[in-house]
């Protein structure tokens, strides 16, 4: 059966519309309907001061969708704009109201692979790192938490969709660690225009309603700045640490300096920086290259008092295993570059069991 935008629409006219004013499927605060494969997903626009008192009804236009046959998952937010005259200094973030829960996750850690800007290879290091972390037979997860480019499906070489039961979904397996992306759920060409808040939302449900089982260790592959994704998954998960990408020239540093101070703001442990892309070796006459610098990031992790995790150099070959969905950690183990993803790993194990993270979650205040 193929599902329709009216028939979606049809459901959602037994919804009342968020003023009152007829219903839901009339109104201008719904959003552009997406359908793909069974998933549907919409945004209710709102205020931050009505987010709150409209759960309920998101919630009854989610179960009325859920209703329609042909409907597999749901996904409806709550996207809130500031009223005229609010304070800038004042944002307020709403969800689909179903906040993220860490006691309902068992995890030991959770860590964030993190970069103040993209194109610095932090997804490929999230992956690696997430299956080096694997090969020291830990229970492994990796969250690809990059709305907006999402990397994981192309880095696997994974095309199907998980299975579901229209509650919880599975995640795909691959190499040995559990795998959850928006791009499982997503067209690959379809483009995201997604608001700050429904992020976040689609970031929650890739959470709580993933069957992640037991984990060691959740890899959080985050997208790139310091924006509302980073500040609130901060704010709503019990962070253990955050791993900072940078590739050595000053422009990525300025910004991964950034993502230091953000993390520290909220009280997130850093628990190291990786130098990406630190040199090229020529694979035919062995000379090597600083294309971007060099040392770079070392140096900056000792000018912020963070530990220096390592260096990766650039290799044609862990782009071109990247590309055909087989990290170079899954399949050349004993490969330099893997090698030098795995001492990173062992870096970050090693200050995770040392208690360098792990805290309570805490208030974000801005003043």
């Amino acid at each position: 059966m193929t599902l329709s935008r009216d028939d979606i629409l049809r459901a959602l006219a037994a919804v009342p519309a968020p003023d009152g004013r007829g219903s839901l499927a009339d109104s201008p605060q719904i959003s552009e309907i997406a359908i793909n494969d069974g998933r549907v997903s919409f945004a209710i626009q709102t205020t931050p001061d009505k987010a709150k008192s409209l759960e309920t009804l998101r919630a009854a236009a989610e179960a009325a969708v859920k209703s329609v046959p042909g409907v597999t998952d749901v996904l409806v937010a709550l996207t809130a704009d500031r009223p005229a005259g609010a304070s800038k200094a004042s944002p307020q973030v709403a969800t689909s109201g179903a906040e993220i829960r860490q006691a309902k996750l068992d995890v030991r850690h959770i860590i964030a692979i993190a970069s103040g800007k993209g194109g610095v290879g932090k997804s490929t290091t999230a992956a690696n790192i997430a299956l080096a972390l694997a090969g020291k037979n830990l229970r492994v997860g990796l969250l690809d938490a990059d709305v907006y480019g999402p990397s994981v499906p192309i880095l696997f070489g994974l095309t199907h969709k998980p299975e579901s039961d229209g509650k919880i979904i599975q995640p795909i397996t691959a190499y040995g660690i559990k795998l959850m992306s928006i791009g499982f759920l997503i067209d690959s060409n379809t483009a995201m225009v997604w608001r700050g808040p429904m992020v976040m939302s689609a970031i929650t449900q890739m959470l709580k309603d993933v069957d992640w089982g037991s984990l060691d260790v959740l890899v959080v592959d985050m997208p790139p700045g310091t924006g509302d994704a980073q500040l609130t998954m901060a704010q709503q998960t019990r962070l253990s640490g955050a791993v900072i990408v940078s590739t050595p020239q000053d422009i990525a540093l300025a910004d991964a300096r950034r993502g230091v101070a953000m993390f520290r703001k909220v009280d997130v442990p850093i628990l190291g920086v990786v130098e990406n892309m630190s040199y090229f070796c020529c694979p035919n006459c062995g000379t090597r290259t600083d294309i971007f610098g060099h040392g770079g990031a070392e140096a900056e992790a000792e000018r912020l008092g963070v530990a220096f995790l390592g260096e990766i150099p650039l290799h044609a070959r862990v782009r071109e295993l990247s590309d055909a969905g087989t990290p170079i950690v899954a399949v050349e183990p004993e490969s330099e570059h893997a090698k030098a993803y795995s001492a990173i790993a062992d870096m970050i194990w090693t200050r995770l069991e040392a208690g360098t993270g792990q805290r309570a979650a805490p208030k974000i205040i801005v003043n």
